[in-house]
């Protein structure tokens, strides 16, 4: 049996399959972040529309096959955690190490997000508690 010739044949399939749901996807999804970051990276400021898309294509591309090995590799049948996208990432320590960074600021975004969330919720409650008052001493009166 040529195992090479499964192979290629299973990775026909997945590139058929992949231009399937690229063709079925909303493009431009992603434009004004794309040409964004291209700026950042030092392209135009508004760089072609073929290479935005272009970029997307890529960018698509790679994160549905991180994505597909991930749930190849994954942990849990059916359920994809973090750990699996960084025990892909365990290669190249460059991305895993900006990976836990994102993760770390995204903690600490939610806890500011939810602190400041409570802060207000006791502002609002105190808010109206006063007016409360206002309007019964104004009866009073």
């Amino acid at each position: 049996m040529n195992t090479s010739a499964g192979a290629s044949s299973k990775q026909k399939a997945g590139a058929s399959q992949s231009s399937e749901t690229s063709s079925k996807r909303k493009r431009g999804v992603f434009q004004k972040e794309l040409q964004h970051m291209m700026y950042g990276f030092g392209d135009d400021p508004n760089p072609l529309p073929e290479s935005v898309a272009l970029m997307e294509d890529i960018v698509v591309e790679y994160i549905t096959d991180l994505v597909h090995k991930a749930q190849d590799n994954g942990s849990k049948q059916g359920k994809l955690s973090v750990e699996d996208f960084l025990y892909l990432m365990r290669k190249d320590f460059r991305k895993l190490n900006r990976c836990k960074e994102l993760l770390s600021m995204n903690e600490e975004l939610k806890q500011a997000r939810k602190a400041f969330e409570t802060d207000e919720e006791k502002l609002r409650k105190a808010f109206e508690a006063d007016e409360d008052n206002k309007l019964v001493v104004q009866q009073n009166d």
